[in-house]
């Protein structure tokens, strides 16, 4: 396992990090946007009692902690100075200029969650899915911001640390999830955790420790004899650690095993980083070549990557003593991706700053962060967002899956989707003329529950006029629900029209 201690965070020690992984970084500037945030905030407190600077302190830290270029790093420094003191938004733009307070602005704009209602919440809500639209910087900064939040949760009231805990759970994990950014997911996740299930926290924190603590020494045996095999094959670069398991992912693994500790075998995951992709398959075939695979338990996510971008190959192996071990094989660039998901197009590249190409603002968010942008611009009406809230968790929050046509082509959905919401996701005409499906070349259910790589095809019924309403009970996506309502409310229609001659 790699040595986790944390790091005293200070300006001198918020430098050296960005130093490590940018080596020219203007760090001068860093240290005057820290003295500028620390004379903007002179006087102010925590909750904790501790001076407020160490909060934008700890955001930059989470920052510099995904490699984020200076101008991230100097936002997050300043994220909170229009807001707090008395430093404008034009002052910032004058002290640092208006790449920074574009990013410092956006964070204002976003605005603190005070939870005084449902309408707020919705309100700020809204902020956060255009923001991410305009600069999906800001959300980078947001996602820092909410986690040294959590991690100070203890000096706040109860029930609005619950609050604060769930929403991070349910809405801020999830976004870092669908942005691919692994290491934030899981952080936000774990430092939720505690707040809303203490007692399943303190559970799961104990058996991880004890499960860790029993299998450290044997992994590292592991560990060290796939160096020896890599090495002995003609692999010079070659990275091999272990990697332990976030504690509520665990707990979700936990839930879906019946509570039984055994049937999880990647608690801690050996990582194994090498040069080229081909490397990666060359090291599958030998780890293959000395230890048996599970059955079954092989996944190439490099030839089909998951639907956030994460790639890696994944095999399950019986080690020495039929002990059960998951790899995960991958590159440099791979695992980059994996810890910091579409902030590693912000990560500092040497070539592109000497060719004198700018391209980290540029870089454009998903296509489905624009789609949900949009969506919240349509949904003026309060009560309409809130009733659709819970079908967003379901469309873009939750885990998702992928799916294949007959042709190949790969269907994003949410995780416990159906045949019917597979149709609907290739076209709206085959979901409402769709009238049976193959799943895997079995006939099956239209209500069938699809799993990650199914390959399904969808029968058609040209002469059908529409879909079923009783498929309102079992569809999963937002859009699959919206044609079956229309298609139920135009029934209606027709039906009043056929009794009452006349009505319009």
């Amino acid at each position: 396992m790699k040595d986790v201690t944390p790091i005293l965070q200070t300006i001198d020690t918020l430098c050296t990090l960005v130093l490590s992984y940018e080596p020219n970084a203007h760090v001068e500037e860093i240290r005057r946007a820290y003295q500028y945030a620390d004379q903007a905030h002179r006087g102010q407190k925590r909750a904790t009692g501790e001076p407020y600077i160490i909060h934008p302190l700890a955001t930059a830290f989470s920052l510099a902690e995904i490699h984020l270029p200076t101008p991230i790093i100097i936002a997050g420094l300043l994220h909170d100075v229009p807001e707090d003191t008395e430093r404008t938004i034009d002052d910032v733009r004058n002290a640092f200029g208006e790449d920074v307070a574009t990013m410092v602005e956006g964070i204002c704009k976003l605005g603190k969650i005070k939870y005084r209602g449902m309408e707020r919440y919705i309100e700020n809500l809204r902020k956060m899915f255009l923001a991410m639209a305009a600069d999906v910087r800001v959300v980078f900064i947001k996602f820092a911001d909410r986690l040294h939040n959590l991690q100070t949760l203890d000096a706040i009231p109860q029930k609005k640390q619950y609050r604060i805990a769930l929403e991070s759970l349910e809405i801020y994990a999830p976004i870092a999830n669908r942005l691919g950014m692994g290491e934030m997911k899981g952080r936000l996740e774990d430092a939720a955790f505690k707040y809303i299930y203490p007692k399943e926290y303190q559970w799961v924190q104990e058996l991880a420790k004890t499960t860790r603590e029993g299998k450290q020494e044997y992994l590292d045996h592991v560990m060290q004899m796939t160096r020896e095999n890599l090495h002995a094959a003609g692999m010079q670069h070659v990275e091999v650690h272990g990697r332990a398991k976030h504690l509520y992912s665990l707990y979700r693994k936990l839930l879906k095993n019946e509570r039984n500790i055994a049937r999880i075998h990647d608690i801690i995951a050996v990582r194994v980083i090498v040069d080229s992709v081909a490397d990666c398959y060359a090291a599958l075939g030998i780890i293959h070549s000395k230890w048996t695979p599970v059955k079954g338990r092989i996944k190439d996510y490099i030839a089909q990557p998951k639907p956030n971008g994460y790639r890696s190959l994944h095999t399950t192996v019986f080690c020495e003593e039929g002990e059960i071990v998951e790899f995960q094989i991958r590159t440099p660039e791979m695992h980059r991706e994996d810890e910091f998901g579409i902030a590693a197009h912000w990560s500092y590249d040497e070539q592109v700053k000497r060719a004198g190409m700018v391209t980290q603002k540029n870089a454009p968010p998903p296509q489905w962060v624009h789609e949900l942008a949009e969506l919240q611009q349509d949904l003026a009406d309060k009560k309409h967002f809130v009733q659709s809230l819970e079908d967003l968790k379901i469309d873009i929050f939750r885990d998702r899956i992928f799916v294949f046509t007959p042709r190949g082509d790969v269907i994003d959905l949410p995780e416990d989707s159906t045949c019917v919401d597979f149709a609907y996701a290739i076209h709206t005409d085959i979901g409402n003329t769709c009238m049976g499906a193959k799943v895997n070349d079995s006939v099956a259910p239209l209500e069938t529950i699809l799993k990650n790589g199914d390959m399904v095809d969808i029968i058609i019924d040209k002469s059908r006029k529409g879909p079923n309403p009783a498929w309102i009970k079992f569809v999963k996506t937002r859009h699959a629900r919206q044609k079956v309502r229309q298609q139920a409310r135009s029934k209606i229609g027709a039906w009043i029209k056929g009794i009452l001659p006349g009505t319009e």
